[in-house]
């Protein structure tokens, strides 16, 4: 039976932000991972950008406070700053799109999800940490793919997650990236830029609720 995807985005509502503001020690303990995921995606962003533009990726760093950085040579630069914050809205969206309206291939999503971050914890890491995470987090996905029926609801509280997440952060998690990317473009500053990159990610994320409520569910 088709089951509306409404029950899994108030339930992923429900429940990030009930973990995030009510939870305490327990609440940001649990979210933490998630926390750790979003600046692995960031991350992703930054290498996926340098990629697609020419570019080589030398490295991928998840640190245990929740920053990250990424190591990049050559590329476009305006392409690799943006695809840190942007980036990682785009894969949040993906995440969250492919459990909400395609359960027929969630299992395919968690396995890619999977697959990039242990080629990244194989290839690109430079810390023991950052490894140690990218491994267990993808094998646990990997886990939870083989052994139960949850993908679909996994994909949406990650994507979800991962959205809100980013669009709360606007202020403080892309500061390094934004300084850098007004030193591109002198005329517009830092804190304009934020504001651009907050309202695509805010744009991207209503196209995708667009598309996951006016599509036919594909089981």
């Amino acid at each position: 039976m088709k089951q509306s995807p409404i029950w899994g985005i108030l339930l992923s509502l429900a429940i990030y932000f009930a973990l995030r503001y009510y939870g305490g020690e327990t609440g940001r303990t649990l979210l933490y991972p998630i926390n750790l995921l979003v600046t692995f995606l960031h991350e992703f962003g930054h290498a996926m950008g340098a990629i697609i533009t020419g570019g080589q990726v030398v490295s991928i760093r998840v640190n245990p406070d929740g920053s990250g950085l990424a190591t990049t040579i050559g590329g476009w630069r305006s392409i690799i700053l943006m695809g840190g914050y942007v980036g990682s809205a785009i894969f949040g969206n993906l995440l969250f799109y492919f459990g909400a309206r395609q359960p027929r291939y969630s299992k395919i999503a968690l396995g890619v999800l999977s697959v990039s971050m242990l080629i990244s914890g194989l290839i690109w890491v430079d810390t023991g940490f950052t490894f140690g995470f990218l491994i267990a987090f993808a094998l646990s996905l990997l886990l939870i793919s083989y052994y139960t029926n949850w993908d679909r609801w996994i994909l949406m509280f990650l994507g979800m997650a991962s959205i809100i997440f980013i669009v709360e952060d606007f202020r403080v998690g892309p500061s390094s990236d934004l300084a850098e990317y007004a030193k591109l473009f002198v005329v517009i500053p830092a804190s304009v830029w934020m504001y651009i990159w907050l309202i695509i990610v805010v744009l991207l994320s209503i196209f995708n609720l667009r598309m996951i409520f006016n599509r036919p569910l594909t089981e």
